[in-house]
């Protein structure tokens, strides 16, 4: 399986050489008369590690609906912010660079995390730049916003109903508060952030649904399109969910969605 290194070149704040050092992509490209839609896929797994089971049978269900779709392999502990968010903006650029060898529409590149891979899609998302034109490097000239997001599970707030793991992973043991709501993304919507979609279980006993529920008013609040589907019960980490009773609707809810944003 091919893998895309994000910087060919030198990889910033690399502490080592490893796979855990360097950050890369894995296309799962699909066949199209046209340009097709793609999305950048960020498995969960608290900022510590990567769940296998939210990356490559997510992106072959993508590929499904016709989405081109690109795993990513961002670094976790012991790196911390910005790197993980530096990781996932560079994804989008390299996407929308390489968009004409991928017959991709640069103009639709969406990102999907579960769990905290849902806090970096979703921090993709709120923290996006359009670029910058002077740029030596050609990847850097393209905007790292997101045309939609959707969230499955996802670690949004780093206050009250946080996932402890994830916050100490991603901002260390002692965070500093601005650091704190500066990554809690319920404080940082705004009319130009990206549709969303989101879904959770009420009882999911690791990230509390408020995740979502807070996420979700916010994106209210400033007219933001979003969708928003809560299960009565489901373990945290269902990925796919194909043989959950409740929760294996999600993809088929998604895709709904999906196809009516043009994707």
């Amino acid at each position: 399986m091919e893998e895309i290194l994000l910087w060919s070149d030198g990889t910033p704040y690399a502490q080592g050489t490893g796979k855990e050092d360097i950050p890369y992509i894995v296309p799962f490209p699909v066949e199209s008369a046209n340009p097709a839609p793609a999305v950048i896929v960020c498995p969960g797994g608290g900022y510590g590690r990567k769940a296998e089971h939210e990356g490559e049978p997510v992106a072959r269900w993508l590929n499904s609906l016709g989405i081109a779709a690109f795993v990513l392999q961002y670094r976790v502990a012991p790196y911390r912010h910005p790197v993980p968010l530096g990781d996932a903006k560079r994804a989008i650029r390299l996407v929308r660079s390489t968009a004409a060898r991928w017959n991709i529409d640069p103009q639709r590149v969406g990102i999907l995390g579960f769990s905290a891979g849902g806090h970096l899609a979703s921090s993709a998302g709120l923290h996006y730049d359009l670029g910058n034109p002077e740029a030596d490097d050609a990847v850097e000239r393209e905007s790292s916003r997101p045309d939609l997001m959707v969230l499955c599970y996802p670690v949004i707030t780093f206050g009250e109903f946080t996932h402890a793991g994830s916050k100490s992973n991603l901002l260390g043991p002692e965070p500093d508060e601005e650091l704190v709501k500066l990554l809690s993304g319920e404080h940082q919507v705004t009319a130009e952030t990206p549709p969303a979609f989101l879904w959770h279980t009420a009882d999911d006993a690791s990230v509390p649904v408020e995740n979502s529920l807070q996420l979700a008013m916010a994106l209210s609040r400033h007219k933001v399109p979003h969708e928003l589907h809560v299960y009565e019960s489901g373990r945290h980490g269902l990925g796919l969910a194909g043989d959950h009773p409740e929760a294996h609707t999600w993809t088929t809810l998604c895709a709904n969605w999906l196809r009516k944003r043009g994707f």
